[in-house]
């Protein structure tokens, strides 16, 4: 289910943002006066600064904006790296550091300050490093582009969760369950052997809705923000969340750093795809469960997120779930109807709206900016 309608939302914006990004430097560089020039070339606290009566946006900001449908459109169309994805070799640098350590014989406290350092040792570096670049490319926008793009599209898996969680409906629909059953193992920790359709079709649609924020609206975010740094500290901390940040005998204090920090960059994120999913089905009703039902989640981001995407889909989510070995309860998410193999694709189908709103949103906020650009420089 390859929905090209949103294909044709995005790609227009993109063709249209190239276009006018060249005419604005074009206006902002030969156009301007040398007194001019002088003021809008100078550096202040930012790698770009902003132009007169802009009221302080600036180009970093313009980049962010414009780097978002290009990074979308390139995961659209080719997908994840098919191989040497650079978080295959973090994972293993993760998995490195993680076995050097977490040493069992320590106290508590000591591998509480040990996860520490392991997040910041894995972490940190990389992300100044790109800061580093950022500021280097700082005097092209084009070079700014390419930077805040590449690592948009690493960092977001939106093809990536869509082909998943379409491989599962598939195999339902062909009703190979042991196929679906391994399809499934891909997208959730939970143990899946024993799992029938309805519980397959629930596991599926509880990944779709919370990766929904975690792999692609959050990413997003912290690249609007922050650039190509932000985005590259957001992946890899919830990269080592989801490695590390489990509450068994091995986690428990190693990773509860790692798992806090993911919680702190999730925030707002997870707010914003529970906000969209409300807008994207039945409004009231997820808003309902968002209030009443999120909030009870052992998460404080992902209860939210599934309980708004439940009943804008009017679903029941949530329940009993085996985790290695171990049967937790969960509360119960949503209304109206238990999962069927059908609902995967209207999952994915408010992922879309929700992706589709937020290029809308940015596009028409980069060409009320523009618009603001052009005026100014003919003054």
């Amino acid at each position: 289910m390859r929905n090209t309608g949103g294909a044709l939302t995005i790609a227009p914006v993109f063709c249209f943002s190239i276009r006018a990004m060249q005419k604005y430097v074009k206006n902002r560089g030969d156009g301007l006066s040398e007194d001019r020039r002088q003021r809008t070339e100078q550096v202040a606290g930012s790698p770009y600064e902003a132009p007169r009566n802009t009221g302080g946006i600036n180009m970093f900001f313009i980049i962010s904006l414009l780097s978002l449908p290009c990074a979308l459109l390139l995961d659209y169309f080719w997908g994840e790296p098919p191989k040497y994805h650079p978080l295959v070799g973090f994972g293993n640098l993760a998995n490195w550091l993680e076995a050097q350590l977490n040493r069992p014989e320590t106290t508590p406290l000591q591998q509480g300050i040990l996860g520490i350092a392991a997040w910041i040792i894995a972490v940190i570096p990389l992300t100044l490093l790109f800061y580093w670049f950022q500021l280097i490319f700082s005097s092209s926008w084009l070079a700014s582009l390419l930077l805040a793009t590449l690592c948009g599209w690493l960092a977001i898996g939106w093809n990536s969760l869509r082909q998943h969680g379409l491989a599962v409906e598939q195999a339902i629909r062909q009703g190979d369950l042991e196929q679906a059953r391994l399809k499934t193992s891909y997208l959730v920790s939970r143990e899946t052997s024993r799992l029938d359709e309805s519980a397959l079709s629930t596991a599926s649609i509880e990944s779709i809705l919370e990766n929904g924020s975690d792999a692609v609206i959050a990413p997003l975010f912290w690249l609007l923000i922050v650039g190509a740094p932000g985005v590259i500290l957001y992946r890899l901390s919830n990269t080592l969340d989801a490695m590390w940040g489990y509450h068994n005998q091995r986690f428990e204090y190693f990773g509860k750093f790692t798992a806090r920090v993911d919680d702190l960059l999730n925030y707002i994120p997870a707010r914003i795809t529970a906000l969209l999913y409300c807008l994207g089905g039945k409004t009231k009703q997820a808003w309902k469960a968002w209030q009443t039902q999120g909030r009870k989640w052992y998460s404080p981001n992902a209860g939210i997120v599934m309980a708004s995407g439940a009943g804008s889909l009017g679903l029941k989510l949530g329940g009993t779930a085996i985790y290695h070995g171990v049967q937790k309860s969960r509360p119960k998410l949503g209304y109206e109807k238990e999962a069927e193999a059908e609902d995967i694709k209207r999952a994915i189908r408010l992922l879309d709206k929700s992706i589709y709103t937020i290029a809308l949103l940015v596009t028409l906020l980069f060409v009320v900016l523009l618009f603001i650009f052009f005026i100014e420089a003919d003054v």
